[in-house]
């Protein structure tokens, strides 16, 4: 084990899932991480696949829901992956969300519950990363785990983010993108593609309560969401107009961006590709 902060590269890519050829031709590509959304189970056995098919690859979870997997199996997992692929898998944990499971209460409680089972099946701390939006929860994130990876958020977060857990801490906060015309009918196209993706979060009382804190008022977090929270949380336009936008979480202090492309699995690596060089990774 050891106490460095975890070092994905600058960017990585997000979903939920990728096969592992796609896996290749990302690393290929320049990412340093695959980030798999979802609350997957505690065997994680989909995670060998694409290290084995890699070389210097990370894999993240986007999150473990503490709900759904428990802690001892998520850990018999975690030391099967590092014992054959060490250092190159970082386990990701967090609460989901109260509207998604009837046991959810005080889930900072729970999380300190939850990292203490971690520590006794010595899953090390600066091994895993929490799912953080709030003050309390990225304080927690820094103190008992590498640090945070904050969800649907924008540079502005980040930037409060560094600064409530510190230099030393890892963060990582996702963003969407979606790669269009830079015309009015490519950002109709834009939005109308977020509306869809922020569909299920606007529904989501924690999700809510971050953009409200934030700046965003009632009106703008509303079904379907306002333009303005839409333009905040997706990327959209050419790629050099998008790798401008996510720079903007590594100047206000993020360590790693994994980014969403808002796109079919089959056209994934394509889009990806198009996106490596702006964003100062190797030429597709």
């Amino acid at each position: 084990m050891t106490d460095a902060k975890p070092d994905l590269g600058r960017f990585g890519t997000f979903g939920r899932g990728v096969t592992p050829q796609q896996a290749k031709e990302i690393e290929a590509l320049g990412y340093g991480a695959v980030w798999v959304g979802g609350s997957p189970p505690a065997e994680l056995d989909w995670v060998e696949p694409i290290l084995a098919n890699t070389s210097t690859l990370k894999v993240a979870t986007g999150i473990v829901n503490i709900w759904t997997a428990a802690p001892g199996p998520v850990a018999e997992s975690f030391h099967r992956i590092e014992a054959a692929y060490p250092g190159r898998f970082l386990l990701g944990i967090g609460v989901g969300h109260p509207e998604a499971t009837q046991e959810y209460q005080k889930p900072i409680d729970a999380l300190r519950d939850y990292l203490d089972k971690l520590d006794e099946y010595g899953v090390g701390k600066n091994r895993r990363v929490v799912a953080a939006l709030g003050p309390q929860v990225l304080k927690l994130s820094a103190a008992r785990a590498a640090g945070a990876h904050p969800y649907l958020t924008t540079p502005e977060h980040t930037a409060e983010a560094r600064r409530l857990i510190g230099p030393e801490a890892f963060l990582a906060p996702e963003h969407k993108v979606v790669l269009t015309t830079p015309d009015a009918q490519g950002a109709d196209t834009a939005r109308d593609v977020g509306r869809r993706a922020l569909e299920i979060y606007l529904s989501l009382q924690n999700y809510l309560n971050s953009w409200k804190r934030l700046g965003f008022t009632d009106d703008d977090v509303a079904k379907p969401g306002s333009d303005r929270l839409v333009d905040a949380v997706v990327a959209y336009g050419t790629p050099e107009a998008i790798a401008a936008r996510l720079t903007q979480h590594i100047d206000a202090g993020a360590d790693h961006v994994p980014v969403q492309v808002l796109t079919s699995s089959d056209k994934l690596v394509d889009e990806l590709a198009t996106l490596a060089g702006p964003l100062g990774l190797k030429q597709p």
